[in-house]
């Protein structure tokens, strides 16, 4: 499993001792939990991004979508230009924190099958996203 780095980061902490800080790349396009999908999917292709953070009204993460999530629940029978994203995203979570060791978000990462994960501080607010080298 290899983890992308977007900014270069100045840390001397060896493997071990890395933190998802050290490996996150900034929050990106953040969105309403009250967009449609059809309005995802047209940020998303315009951000040129391949994952959205989801925000409720007072700004705390609820998830993460990615485009292939965005498709399906598009493409599903119960579909209908109604449908938003709360509507989708199902149970909060999975998420980490900026200190959270390397070692732990790629456990994480494998036991909840995922490419990304939302990195949020103690308020639960997006500080950017974790996610897995393409």
């Amino acid at each position: 499993m290899t983890f992308v780095q977007m900014q270069p980061r100045t840390t001397h902490a060896t493997a071990v001792g890395r933190t998802v800080a050290d490996a996150m790349e900034t929050a990106g396009p953040q969105v309403c939990d009250d967009m449609t999908v059809e309005v995802a999917l047209s940020v998303m292709a315009s951000a040129r991004s391949g994952h959205l953070l989801v925000c409720d009204d007072s700004g705390r993460c609820t998830g993460l979508v990615t485009q292939t999530q965005l498709a399906a629940a598009r493409d599903g029978s119960a579909y209908s230009d109604r449908v938003r994203l709360r509507d989708i995203l199902g149970d909060r979570g999975p998420f980490t924190s900026p200190v959270t060791t390397m070692a732990e978000a790629g456990h994480m990462m494998r036991y909840s099958d995922v490419d990304a994960l939302p990195v949020v501080d103690e308020h639960g607010s997006a500080l950017g996203v974790l996610a897995l080298a393409r």
